[in-house]
């Protein structure tokens, strides 16, 4: 369901868009100085000066993703701290305008905010998902008026190429973009009592397969405590820091830690992963295969 501003909201959203449609455009010589001076002497009002002339794109922006139902507001704010990000991380001596550059931030975060927000479900998660939920409507609309509800095979396939994209992956977007969220209390029938969440299957796991999943997954986690002692120190620091942390190192990283190529690096962990199978397969007394 959209979203609606109050009108003191939507007063307030007014006057910030005609504030920033009359901060001047800057040179690029101008854009190039007050950048220079934020990144090598932290110059706060420069920074300012340079987000204030640049604020329009954000609110041209935020105009492109009103149709997702989303408040101005939130879209143009999100912006912002897109527009800040590259301000952050913006090197002027790259040659590159500073508006070229903060497009690109201003437009990935808000993507990010509509995709969080469009649905209680998430959306898209990979590139190619994110690719479909942004360009799904504008392709359906060269092939056909959407008045024939869904798309046909041809259509699907024709999507599918443009985005390169696998057909599956079309028809699972068209059918979630295809209905909104619906809430478990609501009523099976108008007249009825019943919800619809009185017919959700339990599949929890029952205590017995829980207190049994958590003595196995202990025994799991020493066997893999053991195998991993086994492998040289140059090898457990690569598997530690690759493979068993939330956000593992690049293999870039690893290779200059260690001294070593990047391709080298991704040998060792090839040799350390198969190490690993064999060992855990041994404990298990099942395949190595087993392990992947």
């Amino acid at each position: 369901m959209p979203h609606i501003d109050d009108p003191d909201t939507q007063r307030a959203n007014l006057n910030f868009i005609k504030a920033s449609m009359r901060e001047p455009l800057l040179s690029r010589d101008h854009e190039f100085d007050l950048a220079k001076r934020w990144r090598d002497d932290g110059d706060e009002a420069a920074l300012h000066e340079l987000v204030r002339a640049y604020t329009r794109l954000v609110i041209s922006t935020a105009s492109r993703f009103r149709n997702y139902g989303l408040p101005m507001g939130d879209l143009v704010q999100e912006g912002n701290v897109g527009l800040m990000q590259a301000a952050a991380r913006f090197e002027p001596d790259r040659d590159v305008r500073f508006s070229t550059y903060a497009a690109w931030w201003i437009r990935s975060s808000m993507q990010e905010f509509v995709l969080r927000n469009w649905s209680i479900v998430r959306t898209g998660t990979t590139a190619a998902q994110k690719a479909l939920f942004f360009n799904l409507r504008r392709l359906r609309a060269r092939i056909d008026d959407q008045r024939s509800g869904r798309l046909t095979d041809e259509g699907r396939r024709f999507i599918a190429d443009e985005l390169k994209v696998d057909v599956s992956e079309v028809e699972s977007m068209e059918m979630r973009m295809s209905g909104g969220d619906q809430s478990l209390n609501a009523p099976i029938a108008e007249s009825g009592e019943d919800e619809w969440q009185e017919f959700l299957a339990d599949t929890r796991p029952s205590p017995e397969d829980v207190v049994i999943g958590m003595r196995d997954a202990g025994t799991r986690s020493r066997w893999l405590a053991e195998a991993i002692g086994e492998l040289s120190p140059r090898e457990q620091v690569i598997i530690r820091q690759r493979r068993l942390q939330d956000e593992g190192a690049t293999l870039e990283e690893l290779g200059r830690e260690l001294g070593v190529s990047k391709e080298r690096v991704r040998q060792l962990e090839h040799r350390a992963m198969l190490k690993l199978r064999a060992s855990m397969a041994k404990r298990v007394r099942v395949p190595a295969e087993y392990f992947g």
